[in-house]
């Protein structure tokens, strides 16, 4: 394997590592979400995927996915591991893919936009159809139940439709805000020395 392979792939296992480390700095806004925690996981996947490219960033998650099941587990049969995956692959991949094409400060913003506003949509329909029906699985709840959990942090939530408008869709919008401006403002600092390690 050339050098320049072998250093690619060992920078994307250390930023998939640094990625799973970061999962457990992670911040819990009850009135957003009872049941979710915001952490800056995604920084380092933007990072090495504008860096690496594509497969790098998918690469990335994947490491710091398996890193989670390896000392975490999983408690959830796996769905918050799948969720995590779409969610990150919806997010990164956009936004790379975009930037690759477009190299300037506005073709990132163009790209992390694109991507924050693929992974909302994802969030909602794994949500829906993937994480609360495993929390009804695992824990014997219902619709009724999981309502009641956000209704008791944010009285505006009283049925589905509200629970999307006042709390996925917000949730993962601040997420992925505070992450993409972290991108923004740190990228053309932190990429110079990692592109030099990769060279």
């Amino acid at each position: 394997m050339p050098k320049t392979n072998l250093r690619r792939l060992t920078m994307a296992a250390m930023l998939g590592a640094i990625a799973f480390i970061l999962m457990y700095f992670k911040v819990s806004i009850p009135v957003l979400s009872p049941f979710a925690d915001l952490d800056l996981s995604a920084l380092p996947e933007l990072f090495g995927g504008f860096i690496l490219g594509p497969l790098g960033g998918v690469l990335i998650i994947v490491v710091k996915l398996v890193l989670k099941l390896v000392f975490q587990g999983t408690s959830s049969m796996f769905t918050g591991e799948v969720q995590n995956l779409l969610l990150s692959l919806a997010y990164v991949l956009p936004a790379v893919l975009y930037y690759r094409r477009h190299r300037t400060k506005k073709g990132a913003v163009i790209g992390l936009v694109l991507g924050s506003v693929c992974s909302i949509v994802v969030a909602v329909i794994t949500n829906l159809y993937l994480i609360f029906p495993a929390y009804m699985k695992l824990y014997g709840m219902d619709w009724e139940s999981i309502l009641g959990a956000f209704s008791a942090a944010n009285p505006w939530i009283k049925d589905i439709p509200t629970m999307v408008a006042f709390s996925v869709v917000p949730f993962n919008l601040l997420s992925r805000i505070i992450t993409s401006l972290l991108v923004f403002l740190l990228y053309k600092k932190l990429s110079v020395p990692m592109k030099h390690l990769i060279q």
